[in-house]
């Protein structure tokens, strides 16, 4: 029987872990950045937040899927009930920025489903951690408090009908269709944020929706959804219908709306 509480606890220590690393590299000035086959970048804070993290999870016996690890066949996980799904360093742009909006993110995932969820944000030492069955908290400066559980569940109607809202958006991503999408609603002011944090932005009630119709990759979302799921929100397909599936053949997420 999994004890999805005890291995999230497991989970936030390998998180701080990584992020202390991360921050020693993030101080040191020298990142040591190389350019991946698609062209993405990946410092030595990339590399050494994912040797800290499997260290730790590896621990459980559960399969471990990072962005920073090996390819693994589908033939090899599309049968795992369990397992994590780590993005080591989500914002490796903003690392590299030096903006301090980047995230440590785990997920504990049940088969296509993320049911737990830690993101720490270690440049502000933030930490967010949540799952269903424990409720969801968010540490900041050694004080720990509950993030509301959502009773009614947020609908587009019911935002455009409203005489202003909050809309997350990724700077480096708007594109005609986000625009369009955002010009439904009324009086919609914007708040940005890089990394899994504008996830959280959501989580906190600090803002209404999130539409990113531009390509993301599962690890960038699963930790962050396991905590929205828990509030009794989620993210969901351009459909409003389908929330995203994890550990697909192809780890790329469709265009997604989070609220």
């Amino acid at each position: 029987m999994i004890d999805i509480i005890q291995l999230l606890e497991l989970a936030k220590k390998a998180a701080l872990a990584a992020g202390a690393a991360i921050l020693k590299v993030y101080n040191s000035g020298s990142f040591g950045v190389e350019m991946k086959s698609d062209q993405s970048p990946l410092t030595f804070a990339d590399k050494t937040a994912h040797t800290i993290i499997v260290s730790q999870l590896e621990k459980t016996g559960l399969p471990i899927l990072s962005e920073e690890g090996s390819d693994i066949p589908y033939e090899e996980r599309e049968n795992w009930e369990y397992f994590w799904l780590i993005d080591p360093l989500d914002g490796t742009k903003e690392f590299i920025k030096r903006t301090g909006e980047f995230t440590v993110n785990i997920a504990l995932v049940h088969y296509n489903i993320p049911v737990a969820g830690v993101i720490y944000a270690p440049y502000v030492d933030i930490l967010y951690y949540g799952s269903k069955e424990g409720g969801v908290y968010k540490v900041e400066k050694e004080e720990q408090t509950q993030l509301a559980f959502i009773s009614e569940k947020n609908t587009i109607e019911a935002l455009r009908q409203k005489k202003s809202i909050t809309v997350v958006a990724s700077k480096s991503h708007m594109n005609d269709e986000t625009n369009a999408f955002i010009n439904q609603f009324q009086n919609a002011s914007f708040s940005s944020m890089g990394s899994s944090l504008k996830l959280m932005l959501l989580a906190e009630g600090a803002a209404d929706i999130y539409p990113r119709l531009a390509p993301t990759m599962e690890w960038d979302t699963a930790a962050g959804d396991a905590i929205l799921r828990s509030l009794n929100m989620g993210v969901y397909q351009q459909d409003l219908q389908t929330k995203l599936l994890y550990n697909k053949e192809n780890l790329l997420n469709p265009s997604f709306i989070a609220l």
